[in-house]
């Protein structure tokens, strides 16, 4: 059952002069496609790798096991 609560445009905060809106009236999708477009996003531009990037393990590797 359709919610009514949900709103038809969500605004995310601007990129510079850009506008940034998600419109939710796609109707029927798949719940998975999310995920392939942030792969697809992560890829091209290394997000998970810039993000892990800024954090520093601290852990001593003599004492850790790699899981496998």
């Amino acid at each position: 059952m359709p919610t009514e609560c949900t709103p038809r445009l969500f605004a995310f905060e601007a990129v510079g002069r850009r506008v940034v809106v998600a419109c939710f009236d796609g109707g029927a999708i798949t719940s998975n496609a999310g995920a392939l477009l942030l792969g697809r996003v992560d890829r091209g531009l290394n997000l998970t790798r810039r993000f892990a990037a800024c954090f520093i393990d601290r852990r001593d590797p003599a004492l850790c096991r790699a899981r496998g």
